[in-house]
């Protein structure tokens, strides 16, 4: 069996968003259900496009909403394997001010978007990094 240990890693960039709006006086993060998860909204950087296009991109596609991008939080990096090739991946992650949408209109790769309070938001996220995105986040908004 082949681990793929000693293989070069292929990069991937993609990109997201923590996007946000104020409901009853608190901030609401959009995140979205996919394979049994609670993730940010983030997807590939197609060619020819600058990471904060493919954050705005990708968030409307995969939580159906529209945001207005207000600034850069932070990146994050990751490696995985697939079959016998191995990843290293960087995301770019914005944070983004609701500007419209529905979360009805999501597309396929997400099974559900919802929002949620900051809080809760930080407990059912399922990955420590996008935890710590969300936490500077909020850190953002209340500064």
């Amino acid at each position: 069996m082949d681990s793929g240990k000693g293989r070069p890693f292929e990069r991937l960039t993609s990109a997201g968003g923590v996007i946000v709006r104020k409901a009853d006086s608190m901030f609401e993060v959009a995140l979205i259900f996919n394979d049994g998860l609670w993730l940010l909204p983030k997807g590939l950087v197609e060619e020819g496009e600058m990471p904060e296009e493919a954050a705005l991109r990708e968030v409307r596609e995969e939580t159906g909403l529209e945001g207005s991008l207000v600034d850069k939080i932070g990146e994050i990096g990751y490696t995985f394997q697939r079959g016998k090739r191995r990843y290293f991946k960087t995301v770019h992650l914005y944070l983004l001010k609701h500007t419209g949408g529905s979360t009805e209109a999501h597309d396929s790769e997400a099974d559900e978007a919802r929002w949620f309070p900051v809080a809760e938001a930080l407990q059912v996220l399922a990955y420590p990094n996008e935890q710590r995105i969300v936490a500077k986040a909020w850190e953002m908004l209340r500064e």
